[in-house]
C-alpha cells in the first residue's frame, strides 16, 4: 500500500529502520494467514521471530500516525462523529500485563482477559469508522479498593484517553455516540465539557420527570419544576414523528425530560415497534442536545455508532486483535495499535481509490484473499526467476491476483 510509504515519510522522527519494519508489518498482517504471533510472522516476512518481539517493544508515534491516516483518508465536506466503546480480548497466563475479569458481550458475563478502550471518528456519509486511539483498560474489579480513588470505577478510566484527544479530534466532530454502558453521570459530564454532545441509549427503567411548562402561582416557595414521573410504555405525551421509514413498523417518539440521576435535560427519542409479539417493544436514545431531530438521532448519529463494532470485528477476524503472545505493556499497546492501524490503512487506501459518491461494497476478506495472491505470486516470480513485467502484463495476472475474492 502506497499510503504506508507516504504517510511514514511525513514522520521525520521515525527512524529508518523502524520505517521499513512498519512498511513490512502492515504488508505482512493482510497476506498472513493464521493467528498473528512473532512465529507466524516470521514465516512471510525476512525478519527473525527475535527481531519482531524486540520491535514490538520499541515506541513509535501512532497518535500522529492515525491523525495522518485520517487526514488522508476523510472526505473534506462529509459529516463526522466520534465514538468510544470497549472490546473484551480473550487472554491466559499469569504475566500478561493488565490480566483481570472484564464484561465480555459475547457471552455475556464476565471473563478472564484484557480489554482495549477504542476512540474512534465516524464519517456519517460514506458509513465507515476510523480508529483514533486505543488503550488497554486498567485491571481490577469494577469497584475496588486497590485503585487510587476507592470511589473510582471502571468507568472513570475511559475519560482520560477521550480527554487526551479532544485537540485531534477533527473540528466537524459534532457529537459523541457511545452505548448504553456509558450512560452514567460522571462520564456524561466530561463529554459535555469537552463541549462534544453525547448521543447514548437509556434503560427502559430510567428515571426521568416530565418538564412543568404550566404558570407557576404568586406565592413563596421554589418553583414546581416536574410535571410527573416518564413511562415509557405510555407515550401519550410524546410528540410523534411518524415512522423510521417508509413501510417501517419502528414509529419514533420524542419529547424533552429531566433525568433524575444524571441531572441532565435530555432529548429523548422512542424506537417503538408495535407489530412485536407478544408486546410492544421499544428503545430509548438520548442526547444532551435539544435541538437535536429525532430522526437524525436515530438514522444517522446513532446507526453510525455500529461502526466501531465491524472496527472490532474485522481487526478480530482478520489483522489477530486478540492472537497476540506479548505479555509486556508496550507489546500490548503495539500490537493492539498495528491491528487497528492495518485496518485504518486499507479503509483509507479504499476511500482513496472510490470515485463514485455511492460508497462501495468494502470487504475485508476480498482485501486479505488479494493481498496473499499477490504475496504468493511475487514468490512464483522470485523462485523461478520469471520478468515481473511480463508477468504482471499478462492477461489473466488480473484474474490470479483476484482469485477467491468475494467483492470487488
Amino acid at each position: 500500500m502506497t499510503i504506508v510509504t507516504d504517510i511514514l515519510e511525513q514522520m521525520p522522527a521515525v527512524r529508518q529502520p523502524q520505517r521499513k519494519f512498519l512498511t513490512v508489518l502492515f504488508a505482512t498482517l493482510l497476506a498472513l494467514r493464521g493467528h498473528v504471533t512473532g512465529r507466524n510472522l516470521s514465516r512471510y516476512c525476512n525478519y527473525s521471530e527475535r527481531t519482531i518481539a524486540r520491535q514490538f517493544r520499541a515506541t513509535f508515534a501512532w497518535a500522529d500516525f492515525q491523525q495522518r491516516v485520517l487526514t488522508t483518508a476523510l472526505a473534506p465536506r462529509s459529516e463526522l462523529l466520534s465514538a468510544q466503546d470497549a472490546s473484551f480480548l480473550p487472554k491466559s497466563g499469569k504475566q500478561t500485563f493488565g490480566l483481570g475479569h472484564f464484561f465480555n458481550g459475547c457471552a455475556g458475563r464476565a471473563e478472564r482477559g484484557v480489554e482495549i478502550a477504542t476512540v474512534a471518528v465516524v464519517e456519517v456519509t460514506r458509513r465507515c469508522a476510523f480508529t483514533r486511539a486505543v488503550a488497554q483498560t486498567p485491571p481490577g474489579e469494577d469497584k475496588a479498593p486497590t485503585r487510587r480513588d476507592k470511589d473510582e470505577t471502571r468507568s472513570d478510566f475511559y475519560k482520560p484517553p477521550l480527554r487526551a484527544q479532544r485537540q485531534r479530534l477533527p473540528e466537524r466532530s459534532r457529537y459523541h455516540c457511545v452505548d448504553g454502558y456509558f450512560a452514567k453521570k460522571k462520564y456524561l459530564d466530561a463529554v459535555v465539557a469537552l463541549k462534544l454532545p453525547p448521543i447514548t441509549k437509556l434503560g427502559s427503567a430510567a428515571d426521568c420527570r416530565f418538564l412543568y411548562r404550566g404558570p407557576h402561582p404568586q406565592r413563596r416557595g421554589r418553583k414546581r419544576k416536574y410535571d410527573g414521573k416518564v413511562y415509557f410504555h405510555d407515550l401519550r405525551r410524546f410528540a410523534s414523528l411518524g415512522p423510521l421509514e417508509a413501510a417501517n413498523p419502528v414509529h419514533l417518539y420524542t419529547a424533552v425530560v429531566w433525568h433524575m440521576a444524571l441531572k441532565q435535560k435530555l432529548r429523548v427519542v422512542v424506537l417503538l415497534k408495535r407489530k412485536a409479539p407478544p408486546k410492544p417493544r421499544y428503545v430509548v436514545l438520548a442526547s444532551t442536545d435539544l435541538a437535536l431531530d429525532g430522526h437524525k438521532v436515530v438514522g444517522e448519529l446513532y446507526a453510525a455508532r455500529f461502526q466501531l463494532d465491524f472496527l472490532f470485528r474485522d481487526s478480530n477476524q482478520f489483522t489477530g486483535l486478540s492472537d497476540g503472545q506479548a505479555r509486556a505493556q508496550a507489546a500490548l499497546a503495539f500490537h493492539f495499535n498495528a491491528s487497528l492501524a492495518t485496518l485504518n490503512l486499507v479503509r483509507a487506501e479504499e476511500l482513496r481509490a472510490q470515485t463514485e459518491p455511492t460508497p462501495r461494497v468494502f470487504s475485508m476478506a476480498s482485501w486479505k484473499q488479494r493481498k496473499f495472491n499477490e504475496r504468493l505470486l511475487e514468490v512464483f516470480i522470485d523462485r523461478l526467476a520469471l520478468d515481473p513485467t511480463w508477468v504482471k502484463n499478462q492477461p489473466y495476472y488480473d484474474e490470479l491476483r483476484t482469485y477467491g475474492a468475494i467483492a470487488a
